[in-house]
């Protein structure tokens, strides 16, 4: 018969093997983090699936966010600096985790302003970002238009991104991989993730219909304050 100590040693070596994997599967600790979604991953159904907005976020840039603190780790002085200005610096970064950097980096800062635009309902802007969008990038719908062809251009992973200067002039660029404007010292007024994880499971290879369906869920409220925080100069990532 077993002993109940038997038993009770058995339990305690079951319970500190099933912590091992656990703990090795902790982020490593540093400067960043990965918020929370600000709003349900189905706020954006039927456009974007609750399933893709789950692993996205919770997969997807998570890795950025846990990359990027691994590579600082390695370097204090790094660490210290804001993100933006240390993707607009990256030729100070250590060549031995600039690449790291870059990707992981870009990866985090894209990813931040791409939830916080969406969770809307669409529609069309007003106020000031509609005014900028008339006199910098031909109206609304040309705007549309020229975004979602560069979009349908951009070949492999990317973005595509408006840019915003201080005086609140707009400007549209697509960028490869996790490549960011803020890399060129530059700021983003809002952009969309043209990777594959970003639609596939609903859209799979049809990457256009995803960039029409995006507009419904884009919240303008949202847009029109990283406008005026752009134009006070306090406009980050």
């Amino acid at each position: 018969m077993i002993s109940r100590r038997h038993l009770l040693t058995g339990a305690t070596l079951l319970a500190a093997s099933a912590a091992i994997p656990r703990a090795w599967a902790q982020a490593p600790s540093g400067p960043y983090k990965l918020d929370p979604l600000p709003y349900a991953p189905s706020k954006n159904e039927p456009h974007i699936d609750a399933q893709t907005m789950e692993i996205h976020h919770d997969k997807h840039h998570a890795a950025y966010v846990n990359n990027l603190n691994a590579a600082l780790a390695q370097n204090a002085e790094a660490a210290k600096m804001p993100l933006q200005d240390m993707l607009a610096n990256l030729s100070k970064v250590p060549e031995s985790i600039r690449t790291a950097v870059r990707n992981n980096g870009g990866g985090h800062a894209n990813h931040t302003m791409f939830w916080q635009i969406m969770g809307g309902s669409g529609g069309e802007p007003s106020g000031e970002v509609k005014a900028a969008i008339d006199r910098d990038l031909g109206g609304f719908q040309k705007f549309q238009t020229d975004f979602n062809t560069a979009g349908e251009r951009q070949f492999g992973s990317g973005w595509v991104f408006v840019t915003v200067t201080r005086d609140g002039k707009l400007a549209l660029v697509a960028k490869p991989n996790q490549d960011t404007p803020l890399m060129e010292g530059q700021r983003v007024l809002m952009g969309n993730d043209v990777w594959e994880h970003a639609y596939y499971l609903k859209y799979q290879n049809r990457r256009p219909d995803y960039l029409k369906a995006w507009w419904n869920v884009l919240d303008w409220n949202r847009i029109g304050q990283r406008y005026a925080a752009a134009k006070a100069g306090t406009l980050t990532v």
